[in-house]
């Protein structure tokens, strides 16, 4: 069977109830799963550790990563301070994230971020965020919908000659959208694929698209927005060179 295996970063839920509380769990949302799954590709879900060789056999068993969504990332990760309005952080998250990153691309694997897995790449190589879209001076929309996941809720416009649109084969269309952090400035060996309506940055990719990141959840979408595959597809088709 000749599928490529793609990881996906994985996080922890801390019970709040039940026989255990306050009890630790390894976990991914199962839409991140199913996307890969109906795309051709064999999900491996990667463990939250802090242990740096364990981190490095891990990246050996997979020709693809996805790095998913979760907590606010760290601005020490980019010379500032905690401001006012940020949420949750987990710093051990970060430095996690940041070694698969760092790993997957010295072995050219295919990287996807989503959500804070762009905001990851983007630190990663030097860039910066919004600790919270009200520190943006320009007028904002609402980006954390509160609603079905499945429900799109704002026009995204994907610069035409980029890899991105050429992915999805569209450069304008709707999204979800859950988060508070932005992207304010880009990685300088990155370039801004796709904008929100409001200015957004909604997606960023690397020179050839090994390293692509969107601020939206694909994974959300896959079974009711057919052309969100495209992005699963991508990285998938990719990993099989490996």
């Amino acid at each position: 069977m000749n599928k490529p295996i793609i990881g996906i970063s994985g996080s922890v839920i801390i019970d709040d109830g039940g026989m255990f509380p306050g009890y630790r769990r390894s976990y991914v949302n199962e839409d991140y799963v199913d996307s890969v799954v109906q795309n051709g590709g064999i999900p491996y879900i990667i463990p939250f550790n802090e242990d740096e060789e364990v981190v490095k056999e891990q990246l050996l068993n997979v020709q693809g990563l996805i790095l998913s969504g979760g907590h606010d990332v760290d601005p020490h990760n980019y010379g500032e301070e905690l401001e006012q309005k940020i949420g949750d952080v987990w710093p051990e998250r970060d430095v996690f994230d940041m070694r698969l990153l760092k790993l997957a691309e010295e072995n050219n694997i295919p990287v996807l971020g989503i959500c804070r897995g762009m905001q990851i790449i983007n630190v990663a190589h030097g860039g910066n965020l919004y600790q919270d879209l009200s520190y943006r001076k320009e007028k904002t929309l609402k980006h954390s919908q509160n609603q079905t996941p499945t429900l799109v809720t704002h026009t995204v416009k994907a610069d035409p000659n980029s890899k991105i649109a050429n992915i999805l084969g569209k450069d304008e269309f709707l999204t979800n959208s859950f988060h508070h952090q932005l992207v304010k400035e880009v990685a300088p060996d990155f370039t801004v694929a796709a904008k929100c309506v409001d200015g957004v940055v909604e997606a960023i990719e690397n020179k050839d698209a090994s390293v692509i990141g969107v601020q939206w959840h694909p994974e959300m979408l896959h079974r009711v927005v057919p052309f969100q595959n495209n992005l699963f597809k991508h990285i998938i088709n990719n990993a099989k060179k490996n």
